[in-house]
């Protein structure tokens, strides 16, 4: 279970149109799809979201497990007026202050998108780092100009990573890097109470066949009307849209089982596949993913089921899904 707090530097240095159109619009056109690919790999995660600007910090989303609203805040973060410097003390402290009190069972991670070559700090921006540390907040930071010190050593100290960006292609590249659950040491172990709740229709007879509010929609500044159906908390039966959410009544986490089976594979990561020529091997010529015929001299097999796959399809399913269609036909 992760919490990642992402700190978007909305400073005057984001106005430069080094990234098409400006460094900030091109920034959140990628975290919006950091956000999509980070949830569909990350299910029971949380992402919250600080801006910083004119040497203050400011909360754009608070931690949560739901795509749309973050997505929402980033399209609408374009009308922001970028202004004065950063603050990388205040943005932190920000975040630590929500991750101190997360679970020793869960990680506690801020990626910084930097894109300016100062920050104005009240205080020692050391003293902070001890205390990141201390609690074990993993800091990373992608630059957006070139390598600054302050920088590289607050990612050596939290054990987080450094890099600047060649290119949009490469800054894209380096987001989705991130996506990636990062090993952990030094994890305490924990028991922790989740529900799997099944959709109900609205059919009569089920338990949902009245009209019931949606206590995610509560929250939300949109119309909130009475809805059949939905996804109900075992505990306390407060009725939700979509899952994966956290209860609002009593705290329970409620998910389905693809979606713990989805953050589970992290744990035990496929293997490298092998790659082979193709005249060594023997039988059907066939990509196990795309089923075409395969016409390259290189192919790469499965080390699980030795199923055969071609370059591009390897690529996409060893760093994208992170299984074998091979493995999962033949253990069916």
């Amino acid at each position: 279970m992760r919490h990642m707090f992402v700190v978007i530097d909305a400073s005057r240095n984001m106005t430069n149109q080094d990234l098409k159109p400006s460094r900030l619009v091109s920034s959140l056109k990628l975290l919006e799809l950091f956000v999509e690919e980070f949830f569909f790999q990350n299910p029971i995660s949380q992402l919250g979201f600080i801006t910083t600007r004119n040497k203050r910090a400011e909360q754009l989303t608070e931690l949560g497990g739901t795509p749309k609203k973050h997505t929402a805040a980033l399209q609408k973060a374009v009308e922001i007026q970028c202004l004065g410097e950063p603050s990388l003390y205040n943005s932190l402290h920000t975040a630590l202050q929500t991750l101190r009190h997360v679970p020793s069972h869960s990680s506690r991670e801020v990626l910084v998108v930097l894109g300016s070559l100062t920050t104005c700090d009240p205080v020692n921006l050391h003293c902070l780092i001890k205390s990141l540390v201390e609690f074990k907040v993993r800091v990373s930071v992608i630059g957006l100009s070139a390598e600054v010190h302050i920088c590289t050593l607050l990612a050596q100290e939290t054990r987080g990573t450094y890099h600047v960006i060649l290119d949009e292609p490469h800054f894209k590249e380096l987001l989705m890097y991130h996506v990636t659950p990062p090993p952990v040491t030094n994890m305490e172990s924990a028991l922790i109470r989740m529900g799997f709740p099944q959709f109900s229709g609205g059919t009569i007879g089920d338990g949902a066949d009245k009209p019931s509010f949606n206590m995610a929609q509560l929250e939300s500044q949109g119309d909130v009307s009475l809805t059949l159906g939905g996804y109900f908390c075992p505990q306390c039966w407060a009725k939700y849209g979509q899952l994966p959410v956290e209860c609002k009544i009593c705290g329970l986490t409620l998910a389905s089982a693809p979606h713990l089976a989805r953050s589970y594979h992290h744990l035990f990561p496929l293997e490298a596949f092998e790659e082979t020529l193709l005249q060594n091997i023997s039988g059907d010529r066939v990509c196990e993913a795309c089923q075409m015929q395969l016409t390259e001299q290189q192919v790469y097999i499965c080390p699980e089921c030795k199923a055969i796959f071609c370059l591009d399809c390897n690529l996409f399913i060893h760093e994208s899904l992170h299984c074998c269609p091979g493995c999962i036909h033949s253990k069916s």
